[in-house]
């Protein structure tokens, strides 16, 4: 399942010199994406790195979805050229959704558990593209079709809890596309699933990202599944990205802390003792 990407002389996102800080208790700043700059073009890219490395804070950013008192500034953030941190904020929710959407990590959080599923995607559609109710309603049901869903019509009228994991992921994933965006952030669009399940959600925005020549934003813990999934591999950590290299080529990685996530990956056959540690040094962080 390995895609291709489509060259493109102009980037779709543009991210240059991005940060993101908290306020502490005790005063000052909890700096925790520092400097990150990365270009997307109509391909799929993946953001790699530990838990707490500024993956899905970087993602949110993007979007303008972090809190209100987080401090959010970048010498260049834009999508197709249009500078987001210079929109008004309410043209900037708009294109949330509209020209850029986020898959979130797991639907149990993530869908409203006292709206219908169907409701909840036309909500979303009739935000950002509104249409006739009759017509609306009948985009609804193509959109769950072509996420693979049975019985479009029967999943619509189901509560959140009425479905499982898998599905609510595809219900998640329906709601984004429904409105058509150019850019998909997927913040571990797989991570709450079993293994079966992964592989078609996968395969599923294979197909979906491919065939509206979307570009993808794919957050996530997995160097195997990245490799064979994406096109480009940034790794980060601490806020910071360290580096940068085709998926192909990621067991070619030259820098320390990318090598020790490789190294810490399990290896079927081998037996591995002491087990790798990832060792942290200072100078990574400057």
């Amino acid at each position: 399942m390995k895609p291709t990407a489509t060259p493109n002389a102009r980037p779709l996102l543009d991210v240059q010199d991005l940060h993101v800080a908290y306020p502490q208790r005790q005063g000052g700043w909890n700096e925790v994406v520092r400097g990150v700059s990365l270009t997307l073009g109509r391909e799929r890219v993946a953001l790699v790195g530990e838990s707490g490395s500024g993956k899905s804070q970087t993602g949110r950013a993007i979007l303008g979805l972090t809190p209100p008192q987080a401090r959010v500034r970048a010498r260049h953030l834009a999508l197709q050229d249009q500078d987001l941190l210079a929109l008004p904020p309410a043209e900037r929710r708009r294109r949330c959704g509209r020209d850029m959407a986020m898959i979130l990590q797991d639907p149990r959080f993530s869908l409203n558990p006292v709206m219908r599923l169907g409701d909840q995607i036309l909500e979303t559609l009739q935000t950002h593209r509104p249409q006739p109710a009759r017509q609306a309603r009948e985009q609804v049901l193509e959109a769950l079709a072509a996420v693979q869903i049975d019985r479009p019509e029967r999943v619509a009228r189901l509560f959140p809890h009425e479905v499982s994991g898998g599905m609510g992921q595809r219900v998640m994933i329906a709601m984004m596309l429904i409105a058509r965006p150019q850019l998909l952030i997927a913040d571990e669009p797989t991570s709450a699933l079993d293994v079966s399940v992964q592989l078609e959600v996968l395969a599923l925005l294979d197909d979906l990202v491919g065939r509206l020549g979307m570009g993808l934003l794919f957050i996530s813990h997995d160097l195997r599944l990245v490799s064979s999934f994406c096109d480009r591999v940034l790794v980060m950590y601490a806020g910071r990205i360290v580096e940068s290299l085709p998926a192909s080529a990621l067991h070619e990685a030259r820098h320390p802390y990318t090598r020790g996530l490789l190294d810490c990956l399990p290896r079927l056959g081998q037996t591995r003792r002491p087990l790798p540690t990832l060792s942290r040094d200072p100078a990574w962080l400057r």
